[in-house]
C-alpha cells in the first residue's frame, strides 16, 4: 500500500491481536491486510453476506486469513473473540443507505443491536486496549447553506436524515455511554465518501458512484447523475481510509475523540462523472431527479485527523479515479451482470 508511511506508533501492533468486526467488506478487508503488513494478528468476524463469491474474491482476502463466520450479535462468539483481543475496530453494518431506507428492520438489528452486544463484550473484555468505531459523514445530515459548499465540523450539531445515518450516529452516542470511564479507550471515525479498486456496486443503491459509474462508462451505457450531479463530496481512497482507522488504534491523542476522515476538499458528482467520462470518449451525461436522503453533502474539516492522527490523505480523487479505470479494464470481469439492465443508479 503506497500510503504506508513509516510511523514510530505503529510499533505497538507488531503481535498485536486485533479483531475486524466487517474485515471481508472492501474497507474491512483492505484494513486486515494492512494489518497483516504491519505484523499485527488481525481476526475477521463477518457474515460474508454483503457481497456475492465473485465479489469477495476480489478483496484480497485468502485462507490464510483469521476468520470466523458469524453475526455482531451472537454474543458468545463476540465474547470468545475480544477475550484475547488487544484492539477492536468495529466496521460491521449494514452499510448501504438505499437499502437500510428500504429493510429499516435489518439496519437496527445490524447496526443497533450488533453494535449494542459488541460493546458490552469489549466492555467485559480486559485485555482491549481500544475499541475504534467506524461512523459516517452521514450523520451530519443535510445542512441549509447559502449557497456553496458545507464544511463537517466534528462540533457541529448532527442531523441525520436516513435510517443509515440514524443507526450510526446512535452507535456513536453508546460507544461514549459505554466506554467512557472504562478500562478500553475508544475513537469514532466518520468516514466520508470511500472508494477505490476493487469496489463493485451494489443494485438499487445510490453509494458507490466511481465504482458505478466507471462501470457503466466501460458498458457504453449513460452516466445517471441524480440532481444532476451538482452534489459534493469528500471522496476518500479506501487505501487512506485503512490507514487512518488503524492509526486511530495506537495515536494516544484519539483516545476519547470524534474525527472526520477525510480529504478537506469538495467534489462535484458531476465532475467525477467528466474525469471517467474522459477515459470513454462518447460517453453520454443524463440528469436525473434525486434520490430521497441523498444529501447535497459537504466536505471534512480536517484538522482533527491531522493533530489528533497525524494523518493526512495521500491519494487524489484524479489519481484514484484514474487507477480504478486502469483497475477495471484489467478487470472486466468484475462487472456485475445486471449494470446492463440500468437497474443501478450513482
Amino acid at each position: 500500500m503506497d500510503n504506508l508511511l513509516p510511523d514510530p506508533r505503529l510499533d505497538r501492533l507488531v503481535g498485536a491481536r486485533v479483531l475486524v468486526t466487517g474485515g471481508g467488506g472492501l474497507v474491512g478487508s483492505r484494513i486486515v491486510r494492512l494489518l497483516t503488513v504491519l505484523g499485527a494478528k488481525p481476526v475477521v468476524l463477518d457474515r460474508m453476506d454483503a457481497y456475492p463469491h465473485p465479489v469477495r474474491d476480489l478483496f484480497g482476502l485468502d485462507e490464510k486469513t483469521d476468520m470466523v463466520l458469524g453475526d455482531v450479535r451472537e454474543a458468545a462468539t463476540v465474547r470468545a473473540l475480544v477475550s484475547g483481543a488487544d484492539y477492536v475496530i468495529h466496521a460491521a453494518a449494514y452499510a448501504d443507505v438505499a437499502a437500510c431506507t428500504r429493510k429499516p428492520e435489518v439496519a437496527f438489528a445490524a447496526n443497533v443491536a450488533g453494535t449494542q452486544t459488541v460493546l458490552q463484550e469489549v466492555r467485559a473484555a480486559p485485555s482491549v486496549k481500544r475499541l475504534v468505531f467506524v461512523s459516517s459523514a452521514s450523520v451530519y445530515g443535510d445542512p441549509a447553506r447559502a449557497g456553496g459548499a458545507v464544511e463537517f465540523t466534528e462540533e457541529q450539531p448532527t442531523r441525520p436524515i436516513s435510517v443509515y445515518a440514524n443507526s450510526k450516529l446512535w452507535g456513536e452516542h453508546q460507544v461514549r455511554l459505554m466506554l467512557t470511564g472504562a478500562a478500553t479507550e475508544y475513537t469514532v471515525l466518520r468516514y466520508f465518501s470511500v472508494y477505490g479498486d476493487p469496489q463493485v456496486p451494489k443494485p438499487g443503491s445510490h453509494s458507490w458512484m466511481v465504482a458505478c459509474l466507471a462501470m457503466r462508462a466501460h458498458l457504453g451505457l449513460p452516466l445517471q447523475l441524480h440532481g444532476g450531479g451538482h452534489q459534493v463530496r469528500d471522496m476518500v481512497h479506501v487505501d487512506d481510509i485503512a490507514y487512518a482507522t488503524v492509526l486511530a488504534l495506537v495515536a494516544d491523542q484519539a483516545a476519547g475523540q470524534t474525527i472526520n476522515v477525510g480529504t478537506g476538499i469538495a467534489t462535484s458528482v458531476r465532475s467525477i462523472a467528466q474525469r471517467i467520462a474522459a477515459h470513454y470518449p462518447g460517453t453520454q451525461l443524463v440528469d436525473t431527479p434525486r434520490p430521497p436522503g441523498d444529501p447535497l453533502g459537504g466536505y471534512a474539516a480536517t484538522g482533527r485527523s491531522q493533530t489528533l492522527l497525524g494523518w493526512r490523505p495521500t491519494i487524489t480523487i484524479e489519481d484514484g479515479i484514474d487507477r480504478y479505470v486502469a483497475w477495471l479494464r484489467a478487470t472486466p470481469s468484475a462487472i456485475p451482470p445486471w449494470l446492463n439492465t440500468g437497474l443501478a443508479v450513482a
